[in-house]
């Protein structure tokens, strides 16, 4: 049975180095966030390199971290976004983030098993950028629903009758 599970990637502006003293205290989270993500209800996967988080991925640029991670639906990484120790985090951005005018944040369906690609997340966020929320890249504000993999009937008048 195949069906769909949520991704995301939210990326941020770093206000400076991650090494520096301005962003010791969301290093010193880091690996308490990423360990609450991964007991989450509905968490799947995260992006991480072999030091067990992605801030070694500068693909969006050196001057950006990255977060993707793949959940079992929308409410799963809403509540821990919203509802879980993430939030303490969550309002200190502004003292680590410097504020971003475009879309940071997107949402896609993936069919089971399918871990996306940097490269992937980053069309996603281009075509959300682009075109505005639709079902190929959403928000939470505008999401989507999961597409179904069940048939449809299609209902039509036969454009060549018998004669």
């Amino acid at each position: 049975m195949s069906g769909f599970e949520l991704a995301q990637v939210n990326i941020a502006n770093l206000v400076a180095p991650l090494d520096s003293a301005e962003l010791t205290g969301f290093v010193a989270n880091l690996e308490s966030i990423n360990e609450l993500a991964d007991c989450a209800l509905g968490f799947v996967w995260r992006l991480q390199t072999e030091e067990g988080d992605a801030t070694g991925i500068t693909d969006f640029g050196s001057e950006f971290i990255v977060n993707m991670s793949v959940w079992k639906d929308i409410k799963s990484l809403h509540d821990f976004v919203y509802r879980s120790g993430h939030i303490k985090v969550m309002s200190r951005k502004k003292e680590w983030f410097n504020r971003m005018e475009n879309a940071y944040s997107v949402l896609w369906w993936v069919e089971t098993g399918h871990r996306p690609t940097v490269v992937e997340a980053k069309e996603k966020l281009k075509l959300l950028r682009d075109e505005g929320p639709g079902l190929a890249a959403f928000t939470f504000k505008n999401a989507f629903p999961a597409p179904t993999n069940e048939p449809r009937e299609i209902f039509f008048d036969d454009p060549c009758p018998a004669t």
